[in-house]
């Protein structure tokens, strides 16, 4: 029997077939050790080797395609075999579909409790825009054109032109609230921000900061040294030693560097912080010799993966389930 004459033949015994029991013995009769196409096979051995070419793909594709139609039978009259909904009857006995458990991503559940301990310690959360402007993003933060501090952040620019950027920080929220508030107030800024930096396992392009803001009439550094001790107890529940180390900020004077000491014994940089720049609060019109108050920002992504031990910052990115689920 030649290729065309098996593949008449299966196709249509093929068509025939309403039942498993059957599905397998016509398997057994064409796709078979003792079939007459598993012989043919056997038997290019012994051909030449333009005869093995010729013979060889039309029997492999013949043998493809009928494997192609067993699978989809097979499957066809297993799902009709074992769900009774599908020939029109419900069975009432059987388990309902479990619904799989939705996960919150690492950095949704820190962000959340971020703002849950400081809305504890009497902050409004407020939200900002991440299509910011030059205005609000560099110079009413005290950061000119000219000003050296500019090469701190490689910036994505929408249009330049016009100014416009993806935030390079949760900063400008600073501006903007105080443009249409005036004090006593305190509040954090969560969100997201861009930076053309160089990917590594602790720089990403895109990352998450949260900004806090306190201002009054007599606010001072003593104020954010006891407000910030208060949220890294209760964020890594317990008491934590810290320093404050001096460093340099635009929009900050004078400005600190915020270290936690860990159980190791090791200092670790976790935010920026320092008093308000006397040239912020003209920015905003604001009296600087009445009024003063401290801004502080830190790294979501980086409070997470202390918190949860994750080695690298672009997990967080990665899209892959076996990290959310474990949340």
């Amino acid at each position: 029997m030649n290729l065309e004459e098996i593949k008449n033949k299966a196709v249509e015994s093929f068509n025939k077939i309403n039942d498993l029991p059957k599905l397998e013995e016509w398997r057994v009769e064409y796709l078979g050790r003792k079939s007459e196409l598993t012989n043919i096979l056997r038997s290019l051995a012994e051909k030449s080797i333009q005869e093995k070419k010729q013979i060889g793909n039309a029997a492999n594709n013949l043998k493809k395609e009928l494997e192609n139609l067993f699978e989809q039978k097979n499957h066809n009259l297993r799902y009709v075999s074992f769900n009774p909904s599908s020939r029109g009857l419900i069975d009432i006995t059987r388990p309902g579909k479990k619904i799989e458990t939705g996960h919150l991503h690492p950095l949704t559940i820190v962000e959340n409790e971020i703002k849950q301990i400081f809305s504890y310690l009497n902050f409004s959360v407020i939200d900002g825009p991440e299509l910011e402007t030059e205005k609000y993003n560099f110079d009413l933060l005290n950061i000119p054109k000219d000003h050296p501090a500019r090469d701190m952040w490689d910036t994505f620019w929408v249009n330049k032109k016009r100014g416009l950027l993806m935030r390079t920080h949760t900063s400008p929220m600073q501006i903007r609230y105080m443009e249409k508030h005036e004090p006593p107030f305190q509040i954090i800024v969560p969100g997201r921000c861009f930076r053309v930096e160089a990917t590594d396992a602790s720089h990403e392009t895109n990352f998450h900061q949260f900004e806090g803001l306190m201002v009054g009439e007599r606010v001072s550094l003593a104020n954010f040294k006891f407000i910030i001790a208060e949220f890294f107890k209760k964020f890594f529940k317990k008491t934590m030693e810290i320093r404050f180390r001096p460093s340099y900020f635009p929009f900050t004077e004078p400005s600190v560097e915020v270290d936690v000491k860990f159980s190791s014994g090791r200092w670790l940089e976790i935010m920026g912080a320092g008093m308000v720049h006397p040239n912020v609060f003209k920015s905003v019109k604001y009296d600087a010799k009445k009024f003063q108050g401290f801004a502080f920002g830190a790294g979501i992504e980086r409070l997470a993966m202390i918190k949860y031990n994750i080695p690298d910052i672009r997990l967080f990115f990665s899209g892959d389930l076996r990290l959310i689920k474990q949340f």
